[in-house]
């Protein structure tokens, strides 16, 4: 599990820059600012990633989203929530997932989200703001951008309170229409996420749990309310009709399967014992030594590594890797823990192992990493080739870039190494440094090759991005 920390809005700018009014395209760079910046940033994680996805998969392809390439970002902060800030971005909180005890819980949420994108709320509701033709609108853009990304799509406490806060003094009409205006597409993301879930043929009953959970916190003390309550106001007669789809629904009393629900299960310990990794006291709780299922052998494994170091976690973790051999996470977590702790020669085999078992890019990613931290030149190879095959998928990978560039600088292939440069600052948020390394390397590269397209899109790019700016 990584915290790339990267600059997720720039990625979003670069995606609708071309295409988008530039109050809009403030407004979305402005949400996805916020959605970026809580406590510890965004995570990465191959095991979390295959999960969410799995749970997305089948409901984007009910809602006709699957060719939309809609991307699932993991927010490390541990309040209940969920949000989208557009029609390719999805972001959950760890704590959506580790508070979601099913399966079917969490993919309710997930479908209401898609409901919101499918149904193009947040798309409408940027038609709502521009026309509003006045001065207000101008002063409160600020507060419009964060709440476009927090209120109306889902945002937590910090979203959408710091939009209006911005607005709070300002414009009380602008601020009573989105937030009516969001009233409306909440519950018309409830009746589409109902059926995607029964299309999928998966029951509503985690999405009521959930919901009506969050109704009866409400009545009770302000104190414990949760973000995803105040952004998602959850009143008697919502619940009521959303109890009355769901309940209709022929699949309310499907089960998650066995499997599932043991995926969940891990990834919810792993996020609790990352998460908490400075509380050992408290993952210990949770995953008591008399409790000898694989999950909680997963989180004390986890938890022992940055408590009493990678000897005794890896010990722990031969002993699952020894009931389930085949597990690729196991593997890659053993060599992860290695790695990060000197051992660079011994992360390696468990590292080749889960990219055997997973072909995931991330793997690939962080055993290029080991293979260049050797220094050996006859591993360079090697890891350009992992490097490479990983950069298809992970195409935004701030570390896979600059591993290849070393990698490449090593072997003295100067032009390949200022090129990867470029895209590990390009992808960083760097404009300027992705800028300089992109005119050194398109003049080595003969016009029209694929290297001088690739640093010639980071040049436009990034004049695009100045030329926005300016605007």
């Amino acid at each position: 599990m990584t915290d790339p920390r990267s600059a997720v809005a720039w990625r979003i700018l670069f995606r609708a820059g071309r295409t988008m009014t530039s109050i809009a395209l403030v407004a979305v760079l402005l949400a996805a600012q916020t959605a970026g910046s809580f406590a510890a940033g965004l995570i990465r994680d191959a095991e979390i990633e295959e999960l969410m996805n799995d749970y997305a998969t089948p409901i984007f392809r009910a809602a006709n989203l699957s060719t939309q390439n809609v991307n699932i970002h993991i927010v490390n902060d541990k309040s209940f929530n969920a949000f989208v800030i557009d029609g390719q971005n999805m972001f959950i909180h760890t704590g959506a997932i580790t508070r979601s005890e099913t399966p079917n819980q969490l993919i309710g949420v997930i479908a209401h989200e898609a409901g919101h994108i499918a149904g193009g709320h947040l798309a409408r509701l940027k038609v709502q703001i521009s026309r509003m033709q006045s001065a207000a609108l101008i002063m409160n853009l600020i507060g419009i951008g964060a709440m476009i990304g927090g209120a109306v799509s889902g945002g937590g406490n910090d979203v959408g309170e710091a939009g209006a806060a911005v607005l709070y003094g300002g414009s009380a009409l602008i601020q009573r229409s989105i937030l009516s205006y969001r009233r409306v597409e909440e519950s018309s993301a409830d009746q589409a996420a109902v059926s995607f879930l029964n299309r999928t043929k998966q029951s509503t009953r985690g999405m009521l749990e959930t919901f009506r959970q969050f109704a009866d916190q409400s009545l009770g003390s302000a104190v414990a309310i949760d973000p995803y309550i105040q952004s998602h106001p959850m009143p008697q007669d919502r619940i009521a009709q959303l109890r009355d789809l769901a309940e209709r629904s022929p699949y309310f009393n499907q089960k998650d399967s066995p499997a599932l629900q043991f995926r969940h299960d891990m990834v919810r310990a792993k996020l609790e014992a990352f998460t908490n990794k400075n509380n050992a006291a408290y993952v210990f709780r949770q995953y008591p030594e008399k409790d000898q299922t694989l999950p909680a052998r997963y989180a004390r494994a986890i938890c022992r590594y940055f408590s009493s170091g990678a000897q005794r976690a890896v010990a722990d973790l031969d002993s699952l890797i020894a009931e389930q051999p085949n597990n690729p996470y196991f593997y890659e977590l053993k060599g992860q823990f290695l790695l990060e702790s000197g051992k660079v020669r011994d992360s390696i085999p468990p590292l080749r192992k889960a990219v055997s078992l997973s072909q995931s890019g991330l793997m690939k990613v962080m055993l290029g990493q080991a293979l260049v931290a050797t220094e050996d030149p006859g591993m360079l190879k090697e890891a350009i080739a992992h490097l490479q095959q990983a950069l298809v998928k992970e195409n935004q990978s701030v570390v896979g870039y600059r591993q290849l560039a070393i990698a490449y600088g090593r072997l003295n292939r100067v032009a390949e190494a200022q090129l990867a440069s470029a895209q590990s600052f390009f992808f960083e948020g760097n404009a300027d440094f992705a800028k300089v390394h992109a005119e050194r390397a398109i003049r080595a590269f003969p016009e029209g090759s694929p290297n001088w397209v690739k640093a010639n899109d980071i040049i436009s790019d990034v004049d695009t991005y100045r030329q926005l700016a300016k605007n």
